[in-house]
């Protein structure tokens, strides 16, 4: 350091003490920034202004510090002699007495306080070897029918887990890797844990998980190789570690990362509701496109019955005979289409199910899905045997409707002049010419007078 005035020549360059003092602390303060600082309290004071004066001290040395009232309100914890902290300041000099001492803006524990400096350590680590990389992350299989869970078989976070199992996917399999969740040796057990599920390899997703807790008590899920073993392992992983603003080493390096327990759960299965909603939606669409062409049909066979006309109808007759059948082989073929579409739509909802479903339901599904289809075709067959009744009432209808039959009973059908169909004598006036057929024959006559009823 330099002396703020240099000497120049022989000239004496004289300081006062509050100088001295003054240009000291500018040096002090200029030169360094903040440095954390681990040490024991004595000679703590807190005099009514609320600020705290105490000294660090190790072994060797010792160093005065003050906390002022500004910054001692956030700390949660009542500093006491003989307590070991991690503080963090600036260092100063208290110019009235030109005491060294170190202003803190930061104090917390310093067993909580080393734990995260070695957090935030190991985080920037591994982060900068790439083992946070959305790119080395495994995708989760869909649907999962086996999950193993790494965690204690008696905590409280397996019990949520199997709950929210229970009820939205009561098929999954699940596989439980027993394991401490907290101590010194839990993170050893953890990573056996993990050796022997990648071994086994017989689950789609590995969840790790255990209730909340303090810093020390989730330290285990912060452990430098398991979070190596968890990134390197062939299956995808979720970790689940505490509540939902808990961050751990083993939530950056996993495939996925769940807020808690019960939403890991949630992530894992399948609402079964679904698929009931799904299986409803296309019954719903089946029946409205049956309907939709029924009513086709109904509006088509009226189409026909318009354009019956009175001549020549025993042709016309024969000719709708014919293209009645060419409709009955039509709905045939159509019904035999939708059958086959019912029944592969049957079998991709067979597919999708079994993919979902334990393997000891696979024959209790098969002999439903049988039941299903022999209950399809009587259904189907049923229809078929209703529509060809209608379409034989139908040709009977059309036969006691025809004229021929009518003209053949002694009554007869006049026209006017246009050859239309009268139906009144109020058509006609006198003196106008009135068309009458008979079965056998047709005569020509002019209206002489009109008499109303």
């Amino acid at each position: 350091m330099q002396p703020s005035e240099q000497n120049s020549g022989n000239q004496r360059q004289i300081f006062t003490v509050a100088r001295l003092n003054s240009e000291v602390r500018r040096l002090l303060e200029s030169q360094w920034g903040s440095v954390w600082l681990l040490g024991e309290i004595s000679n703590f004071s807190a005099p009514g202004s609320g600020h705290w004066y105490f000294s660090l001290k190790d072994k060797d040395a010792q160093i005065r510090a003050a906390m002022f009232r500004g910054n001692n309100t956030r700390v949660k914890l009542r500093p006491a002699n003989g307590m070991q902290v991690l503080v963090r300041g600036r260092l100063s000099l208290y110019e009235p007495r030109g005491d060294y001492q170190l202003i803190i803006d930061q104090l917390e524990p310093a067993g909580e306080g080393l734990l995260q400096q070695q957090y935030e350590a190991l985080k920037r680590q591994l982060n900068a070897e790439g083992l946070f990389s959305a790119e080395n992350k495994l995708p989760l299989p869909s649907p999962i029918r086996t999950l193993g869970i790494i965690t204690s078989p008696t905590g409280a976070a397996i019990r949520d887990v199997l709950s929210v199992l229970k009820r939205r996917d009561p098929d999954l399999n699940v596989i439980i890797y027993p394991t401490q969740v907290q101590g010194a040796t839990a993170a050893g057990q953890i990573r056996q844990a993990l050796a022997t599920a990648l071994a086994r390899n017989e689950v789609d997703a590995l969840l790790l998980t255990r209730g909340g807790g303090s810093l020390e008590d989730m330290w285990c899920f912060n452990d430098e190789a398991l979070a190596r073993d968890i990134a390197a392992a062939s299956i995808p992983t979720i970790s689940a570690v505490g509540h939902e603003v808990d961050f751990c080493i083993a939530d950056f390096v996993a495939d996925v990362r769940a807020a808690t327990p019960s939403a890991a759960a949630e992530l894992v299965s399948q609402d079964r509701s679904e698929y009931l909603r799904l299986l409803t939606q296309m019954k719903l669409r089946l029946q409205r496109s049956w309907q939709q062409y029924r009513q086709q049909q109904a509006l088509h066979l009226q189409h026909i019955q318009r354009r019956l006309v009175p001549l020549n109808p025993q042709q016309r007759l024969q000719t709708k005979a014919q293209q009645l059948d060419e409709f009955n082989a039509r709905l045939q073929r159509s019904l035999r289409r939708n059958l086959q579409s019912s029944e592969q739509q049957q079998a991709q909802l067979q597919q999708r199910l079994l993919r979902v479903s334990p393997a000891f339901r696979i024959e209790k599904e098969s002999l439903l899905r049988a039941q299903l289809q022999q209950r399809s075709i009587k259904a189907i067959t049923l229809h078929l045997n209703r529509a060809n009744t209608r379409m034989q009432s139908n040709q009977q209808a059309l036969g006691l409707v025809s004229p021929l039959q009518t003209l053949e009973r002694g009554y007869t059908i006049s026209f006017d002049e246009a050859g239309n169909i009268v139906r009144s004598a109020e058509h006609f006036k006198t003196g106008d010419q009135m068309h009458t057929r008979f079965a056998n024959g047709e005569i020509l006559s002019r209206i002489e007078s009109i008499k109303p009823r």
